[in-house]
Order: structure tokens, then C-alpha cells, then sequence
């Protein structure tokens, strides 16, 4: 199964961009996208054109037009699919769905539950921030109750936190910033501990990068200035199954259709 996951930053305008074409080159099984920006009307015409026109989908939308939005596309079948309303949290609205993909051969896991989440940015001091720490909390006891069931599941998506210095180019610039705070990088080591396997930092090893962000303005992204904010946190049956890995970073600043680059794993789930 190989699954990728990207925050698009819009859905409409990544297809404009490439980047549904460029995704479809990558010859996935599973999509897990962010800050899709659109309606299931709209995001239905947009794949019309493309190889994932008749895959599976599972949607939340943003309780704002244009804003927010996650997804998981599967060419699997798709057990159920669950929006943030068990996540207990009044601020997940377009930010949490969840999705069974039955894989339909064994030995391996016969479903894994892929969730598709973006966090907020957050604002160090303010009400924003605390929405970041609600969303959070909720996410927290959602991966404890999905672990408690014994489910194989994958977080994927835009978690807007940097875990360690070597997730952030510039960190002593971003020191006391929201994506950089202990409060926030506390959460990852919880998950973590309790078991979640980050695979791209497990293959990269303790090395600067890869990062998956970085600003559309100035040098940044010539200069590799960029932020580790976007990830693949399996549960231990799963990523004992990650064959490949990688970041799909674009070759040049022209070519890139998000500023996010998506992250690919692929787990060998099928004999």
C-alpha cells in the first residue's frame, strides 16, 4: 500500500499546478490530503479528470468556505469513514477524518485506519494557540482510544509542529514561536512513547530534514530553509511493514504546486 499524504493548499489550485498529475505519477493506493479548501461537489469535479475520479473517498469540510479541509482517497475499499465528531473538540471542524481501508489479503493487517489531520498554526499567547492545544488534546485521546482498540492505523497530515531542532532549519530563530513550542513538541514524544512510529525520521536517522515546508516568499526554499511539520505516525504493526520512503520535494522552486511536499511510504501489507 502505498500511501501519500500532502497538504495541497487547495485543492483546485494544486490541480492548476500539476499537482493531481503529479501525484497520479506517483501511482498511489491511498491519498491522504490537507487543507482541501473545497466542497465534496467541488473536490469531485476536480478528480473527475484525473485516475482518483472513482476511488473512495472520505471528506470533512471546513465549517468555512474555502478554508480547511481533509480527505482520504483510497482505490481500496473503504470499511467506514468518520469525521472529528468523536473527537469531543468544538474546533475540529475540517481538520479530522478518519478512514478504514480494507486491504483484502493477509498475513498483514486485513484494515488500517488511515487518519488525515491538519492542525492548526497556531499563535504563541493567543486564542489561536489554544484552539492548537484543543485540537490537539482531542487527538491525543483519539489515538489512545484507537490504540486501546488494537486497530492498525497511520496519522498522517500537517500537524504543524516541529519535534526537534533537526525538524527546523532556522530553530533558534523560531525559539518561543508557535510549530517550535515544548508545549506543542510534548504531544509528539507522548505518541511517540505510547508507541507511534514517525517512519521518515526512524529511516532518515538523526539528521537535519527532511523538511516538507517552506514559504513561498524569499530564498527559502532555494535555500532548504524549511520546516518538518508534515507526517506518517504508524502504529508498531504497521511500520514494521514500511518497505520505502520518501519526501517529494520538487526539483526547483517552478515546479512546486504546494508549498507542502508530500511525504510516501510504502507498507507491505499485501503477500
Amino acid at each position: 500500500m502505498r500511501l501519500v499524504s500532502v497538504n495541497v493548499n487547495g485543492i483546485r489550485a494544486a490541480a492548476r499546478r500539476g499537482g493531481l498529475d503529479w501525484l497520479a505519477g506517483q501511482r498511489p493506493d491511498v491519498l491522504a490530503l490537507q487543507e482541501v479548501r473545497a466542497s465534496a461537489d467541488q473536490l469531485r469535479r476536480v478528480l473527475a479528470r484525473t485516475p482518483f475520479a472513482d476511488w473512495e473517498l472520505a471528506l470533512h469540510e471546513g465549517d468555512q468556505p474555502g478554508r480547511a479541509g481533509v480527505a482520504v482517497l483510497s482505490r481500496y475499499p473503504l470499511a467506514d469513514r468518520r469525521g472529528p465528531e468523536g473527537l469531543d473538540c468544538s474546533v475540529a471542524a475540517g481538520r479530522w477524518v478518519e478512514a478504514d481501508v480494507r486491504v483484502a489479503a493477509a498475513p498483514g493487517p486485513r484494515e488500517v485506519t488511515v487518519l488525515s489531520a491538519y492542525v492548526h498554526t497556531g499563535e504563541a499567547g493567543t486564542p489561536a494557540q489554544q484552539d492548537k492545544y484543543a485540537l490537539l488534546d482531542a487527538v491525543d485521546a483519539r489515538l489512545s482510544a484507537l490504540a486501546g482498540q488494537g486497530r492498525e492505523a497511520v496519522l498522517t497530515g500537517d500537524l504543524n509542529i516541529c519535534h526537534t531542532q533537526q525538524d527546523l532549519r532556522n530553530w533558534r530563530g523560531n525559539r518561543g514561536k508557535a510549530g517550535f513550542l515544548p508545549a506543542e513538541q510534548a504531544y509528539l514524544t507522548r505518541w511517540q512513547a505510547a508507541g507511534w512510529v514517525d517512519v521518515v525520521r526512524r529511516g532518515a536517522g538523526e539528521v537535519d530534514g527532511p523538511y516538507t515546508w517552506w514559504s513561498w516568499r524569499g530564498k527559502a526554499f532555494d535555500n532548504d530553509t524549511g520546516w518538518r511539520i508534515d507526517y506518517q505516525l504508524a502504529t508498531p504493526g504497521v511500520a514494521s511493514r514500511v518497505r520505502e520512503w520518501r519526501v517529494g520535494r520538487a526539483p526547483d522552486y517552478a515546479s512546486r504546486w504546494s508549498d507542502h511536499a508530500p511525504v510516501l511510504v510504502d507498507y507491505a501489507l499485501l503477500p
